[in-house]
């Protein structure tokens, strides 16, 4: 465990994870319209997702993915695809411009918010990208299956602390007042974020 770098992973992973993407934005615009149940049901399945992309790149599997470059055009396509989904509902939601009352305890669907969140992270070509090189530089070879598992469950609870925090400060009282505000305003960022975000997974690149 001593040959392991866990700060430099801690670090990337820290910088990866609180950094705006579409993972955090999605968080965020839940909890600010459905309520900070649902936006800890996306985060929860932002976290899962994570989590899986961590254990395939400790044990391997990441490498294996990348090595098969058809596996990682699906993922690539199916995330584009997916963005490109949530950019045009967002869009539609700032043309319509319809008023909304948020309620302060919404609990609609929690598994499919859950089921949003871990679709966003499992469809996300980068996430693939970002665990390899985490590991490929943080961990050294022939690390032992103990070791693997600290790093795994290091991050897996550094991105479970970030995602969760990002639920609970966007569905405060505050920021969902201030959506129902500005909510077209809201709605036409997600919208340019999604969509900006669509194109630059269609452009990535395995190296």
């Amino acid at each position: 465990m001593s040959d392991i770098n866990l700060p430099l992973i801690l670090l990337a992973a820290l910088l990866a994870s609180a950094s705006p993407g579409p993972a955090t934005l999605t968080i965020a615009g839940t909890s600010m319209t459905s309520g900070r149940r649902a936006g800890l049901a996306v985060a929860t399945g932002v976290t899962t997702g994570s989590l899986t992309w961590s254990i395939s790149a400790a044990f391997g599997l990441g490498a294996i993915m990348l090595a098969n470059a058809w596996l990682f055009e699906i993922i690539r396509y199916a995330g584009a695809a997916y963005l490109g989904w949530l950019a045009i509902k967002s869009a539609r939601a700032a043309w319509l411009g319809a008023t909304l009352k948020v309620p302060p305890t919404a609990t609609r669907d929690l598994k499919g918010h859950y089921a949003k969140g871990l679709a966003l992270h499992l469809t996300n070509p980068k996430a693939i990208l970002f665990f390899g090189a985490l590991y490929s530089v943080g961990v050294p070879p022939g690390t032992p299956a103990i070791g693997l598992l600290k790093v795994i469950l290091a991050v897996g609870a550094l991105s479970f602390t970030i995602f969760h925090g990002y639920a609970l400060i966007f569905s405060s009282a505050r920021m969902m007042r201030a959506y129902v505000r500005a909510k077209r305003g809201f709605e036409a960022a997600f919208a340019l974020f999604f969509g900006a975000a669509a194109l630059r997974i269609l452009t990535a690149k395995l190296t």
